[in-house]
């Protein structure tokens, strides 16, 4: 399975397939090769739809001959980087525009040839540079201006060669966007997706965390440091989610329904990055303390067990639209229980990881959409005693 295609998967589908690679007969790979082709019908279909209609449209209703570039801008649309798509079709007609024109500006006067060619393609990526584009306008600017240099205009095609290719990239370009939102994909079940699975991993980390300090063993922190870090690929892949996910509910009418589920999943993105680092510094410190044959801290274990029930309560309010009256009700009893902790049990360590408990406990309340006011009020703290960890957002 490509490296790239296992980073956009859930944590735990990306171990499985490669656990699977690994171990199963080839055969057994190519079935599930196949179930997982069977997921990607959606994108087929927009290909088909998207690069057909472009044809169809650039010959039929324009009347072009040779309208290679609108299926190819039809195409390159709806592959491109979610969430980017309008971005797309600019740097696609900005690219084929640079490449045409440099061509045409030189072949009239140099003719065709490889010399040729190289000296075309070398100016249009120049001035595609020149003019500060993305990375896709610089590569359409050569494709456009290969295209031009070997492919020989068919016979009776019209004069107006360069400007009918600007017309095709840009009809291709509209057609694409049109057929992502014609046939969408469901942003909500994508976010849900990723999202869900970060927050059963920072479950699952403070779980081991608490069973690490209760059973007073080191290695089983270590594996749930593990788990942290192994969690930094799928939180910097989650903006890249959100971008796909409000593009799609804003321009397709299908899904506008569902543009307040999608902010309401966006606004939470930065403060579940933030739980996610403080859970790591959290079991980071409770290695540390465990390597070292510091034995404090068993009695946080039952705590960090609720604060992974909050993290599970709250996964499920976001993706049913939930009050989460309940998940801040739980985390403000973690909030002041990892404090009374501190009363019995008062070493560097015991308040590092008291500390953390309580910062991923703020984290989660600003995500359900509590303000640090707001949450002052609910633990009764004036601006004199309130605890950086849970009012600095």
């Amino acid at each position: 399975m490509p490296e790239r295609d296992r980073r956009r998967l859930p944590l735990g589908e990306t171990l499985d397939a490669i656990e699977d690679d690994a171990t199963h007969a080839p055969w057994q790979s190519v079935r599930r090769r196949l179930q997982r082709s069977a997921g990607s019908w959606l994108l087929v279909l927009q290909l088909c739809l998207a690069t057909s209609a472009a044809w169809l449209v650039a010959t039929t209703v324009i009347g072009h001959t040779q309208p290679f570039f609108a299926p190819i801008a039809a195409a390159i649309t709806v592959t491109a980087g979610m969430g980017q798509r309008r971005r797309v079709v600019i740097d696609l007609v900005i690219g084929v525009s640079v490449g045409i024109g440099t061509g045409e500006l030189l072949i009239g006067l140099i003719g065709r040839g490889t010399w040729q060619l190289a000296l075309v393609v070398a100016l249009a990526v120049l001035a595609a540079q020149l003019l500060n584009v993305g990375s896709l306008a610089v590569t359409q600017a050569a494709t456009s201006a290969i295209l031009l240099v070997t492919v020989v205009p068919a016979s009776g095609s019209t004069d107006a060669a360069a400007f009918n290719r600007f017309v095709d990239a840009l009809v291709g370009g509209l057609i694409g966007l049109l057929a992502t939102a014609i046939v969408p994909a469901n942003p909500v079940r994508r976010l849900d997706r990723e999202v869900g699975g970060v927050l059963r991993e920072l479950a699952a980390l403070l779980d081991g965390s608490g069973k690490a300090l209760r059973w007073s063993d080191p290695g089983v922190a270590w594996t749930a440091l593990q788990r942290g870090r192994a969690l930094q690929g799928p939180l910097d892949a989650l903006s890249e989610t959100a971008n796909t996910a409000r593009e799609l509910s804003r321009i397709s009418p299908l899904r506008w329904r569902q543009r307040d589920h999608v902010q309401l999943y966006a606004g939470s993105l930065r403060h579940v990055d933030h739980a996610v680092r403080d859970a790591r510094v959290l079991a980071r410190r409770a290695h540390t303390m465990l390597r070292r044959g510091d034995r404090a801290g068993a009695g946080l274990a039952p705590v960090l067990e609720q604060l992974a029930t909050a993290v599970r309560l709250f996964a499920d309010d976001l993706a049913e639209r939930d009050r989460f009256d309940e998940v801040r009700g739980t985390l403000l009893d973690v909030a002041n229980s990892a404090t009374t902790v501190l009363e019995t049990e008062r070493s560097l360590g015991v308040t590092v990881v008291v500390a953390q408990i309580r910062s991923v406990a703020a984290d989660l309340m600003y995500a359900t959409g509590v303000s640090a006011v707001e949450l002052d009020e609910m633990l009764g703290l004036g601006a004199e005693d309130s605890s950086e960890d849970l009012t600095d957002e």
